[in-house]
């Protein structure tokens, strides 16, 4: 697929001329005795019209240069957002920009997904979603997702079978987007760097999701992950308005990065090494910059302990010239001396940890437990005979074996100066619970995402308890199956995770997954009427531990597990199950 911006060629013109030849007298512009270079200029001219059949046209460009996420590819999924481009009934929608993709990206997920919601903003009740479309393509997995997205009618001309595939450097470059609501009995989406092109064609119209049914707008917008995008082009003015191209002055800056403390005797290049700074330039545009473009000063110094003051300088424009006025910005550090020794001076308030074994996880070899520094103190002695208690998070910690017995955590401080603290691991023991009625979600798997759930089920610290049912799912998609959601008794989420290898929520980050299905559509084929076994482990270091074992309907048994998700609070640890387009059948034989 090729790309014009509406450009009338020579060609065309030549063409017409060509045709007006046919009028003349002794034309032979279609005589078999016409000149060869005649001839060839006329089938060259047959081929480009062909070839342009599949252009995208841009037209009414205006430019909106921002960027969408973090340029050290540190942006995680739901954390950058592009602006608001509100398309109405009848319209399209063109977007150019510039997607970067990491290069040392492992997962072929890392990209940026197309949101389509009414028109209303993400936290508002208005909010709904039509659904999601990733740039990627893994019909396995989930590049789209949505009770308003129908994954049959999507198209790519790059395909990946696990999300762990290599390629994904090919969906980088110079990205053009159409959303198309022209055709009154369909809707469309075309996204293209001309070396991938991804298409969705639905043969009818969206619904209106607005809560005024007079407004037919819909609203896009872009949602990078592990990446970050360049926007450069619209057709449709944002919400807020588009930002030019034009260079731009420096307006402030947040500095990150900054650390707490510093051993006296380090330079102040040495200290300030790893900082960053986030600058916001005029128009709203912001952009990360290293420590070699700050200029720095300590106030008072940096060669005497104590409480000090971070002056950081930035003096340059969005292009990189000098700026009208320099902007400053500054942060606390603590220049302190070196450590000589550490001693765990209180122990911690939990040290003993549980695990659960069962079929999802028994083929583990090298299972670990975290550990729970909460409660602990631990005082460093510095060489100049002075003693301070130690900010936890300053320290690292070993460590633990999933194994019964008594075993030692080695907690580190600055330079590798060390000290230890015991804890005791144990087994847990499962428990069944039943819920208190004999199905969640309608029986024709019509009820929506978190529109249904189980019990509460509490789980004490070093228990397990386990729950079976059978679990039946419309099929539609991986995600279209059982939902485990761990969180407090007011309510209050730990992390959501799904039976397909996918979770979110602020526990979620730091667990350990077992990687999905080797074959999901197999899998997905044998989870309508699949017997499944959920275990949840309250681990009493804070964190929970949640496994399945799925006997699927086409003779497999699978497995999933979610180990260490943590932000849990142990003496508040409940789970309950929902669902998202299926069902779930307790007490059945």
């Amino acid at each position: 697929m090729k790309y014009s911006n509406n450009i009338i060629s020579a060609c065309f013109s030549l063409a017409l001329g060509m045709s007006a030849l046919t009028g003349c007298e002794g034309g032979e512009l279609f005589d078999v005795n016409a000149p060869d270079w005649l001839s060839d200029k006329i089938q060259e001219i047959e081929d480009s019209k062909n070839d342009n059949q599949d252009e995208i046209v841009l037209e009414g460009m205006m430019e909106d240069v921002y960027t969408i996420g973090s340029t050290d590819y540190s942006s995680g999924w739901w954390a950058a957002f592009s602006k608001y481009y509100v398309i109405p009934d009848g319209q399209k929608w063109y977007a150019v920009f510039n997607l970067h993709i990491n290069p040392s990206a492992t997962n072929t997920y890392k990209n940026f997904a197309l949101i389509i919601c009414s028109d209303a903003d993400r936290d508002s009740d208005g909010y709904k979603e039509y659904g999601a479309i990733r740039f990627d393509n893994q019909p396995s997995g989930n590049s789209e997702w949505g009770d308003y997205i129908d994954r049959s009618y999507v198209e790519s001309t790059l395909t990946f079978e696990t999300d762990t595939d290599e390629g994904i450097d090919k969906l980088g470059g110079k990205v053009t987007l159409v959303v198309d609501r022209t055709n009154a009995e369909s809707f469309s989406v075309t996204m293209t760097n001309g070396t991938v092109t991804k298409t969705y064609t639905q043969p009818t119209a969206l619904v209106n999701l607005n809560a005024d049914a007079s407004n037919t707008n819909i609203r896009c917008f872009l949602v990078p992950e592990g990446s970050y995008i360049d926007f450069q082009q619209t057709n449709i003015e944002p919400i807020g308005g588009c930002t030019s191209a034009e260079d731009k002055n420096p307006v402030s800056m947040v500095l990150q990065n900054v650390p707490d403390q510093v051993n006296v005797g380090t330079t102040l290049e040495d200290a300030m090494a790893n900082v960053t700074a986030l600058i916001t330039f005029e128009e709203g545009v912001t952009k990360t910059v290293a420590a070699s473009e700050l200029s720095f000063t300590a106030i008072p110094d940096m060669d005497t302990a104590g409480e000090k003051t971070l002056v950081a300088v930035y003096n340059k424009t969005f292009k990189g010239e000098n700026c009208d006025q320099p902007i400053v910005a500054n942060a606390a550090f603590e220049v302190v001396e070196k450590i000589a020794s550490i001693q765990v001076t209180t122990q911690p308030s939990r040290t003993h940890y549980y695990y659960y074994t069962s079929a999802a996880t028994e083929a583990l070899t090298n299972r670990t437990l975290a550990f729970d520094p909460t409660g602990m103190a631990v005082t460093a002695t510095y060489v100049n005979g002075e003693s301070k208690v130690m900010d936890n998070s300053r320290l690292s910690f070993s460590t633990i074996p999933a194994q019964d017995g008594s075993h030692k955590v080695t907690i580190t401080a600055d330079e590798g100066i060390t000290a230890e603290v015991d804890v005791t691991v144990s087994k847990s023991t499962a428990s069944a619970v039943s819920n208190s009625t004999a199905v969640v979600g309608a029986e024709d798997n019509s009820t929506a995402f978190w529109g249904a759930f189980s019990d509460e089920f509490n789980v004490p610290v070093g228990e397990t308890k386990s729950i079976t049912f059978t679990n039946y799912s419309s099929l539609a998609g991986n995600w279209n199956n059982y939902v485990v959601v761990l969180r407090k008794k007011d309510l209050t989420e730990y992390a959501v995770v799904r039976a397909d290898n996918y979770g979110w929520g602020d526990g979620y980050a730091a667990c350990l997954t077992s990687g999905g299905q080797t074959d999901w559509v197999t899998w997905l084929a044998g989870m309508n009427g699949a017997k499944v076994t959920v275990y949840v482990t309250n681990c009493g270091n804070g964190t929970a531990d949640v496994q399945a074992v799925m006997q699927g309907t086409t003779g497999t048994t699978s497995t999933q597990y979610y180990l260490g998700i943590n932000t849990v609070d142990s003496s508040d640890l409940n789970f309950a199950l929902t669902v998202d387009g299926c069902h779930l059948i307790f007490g059945a034989e």
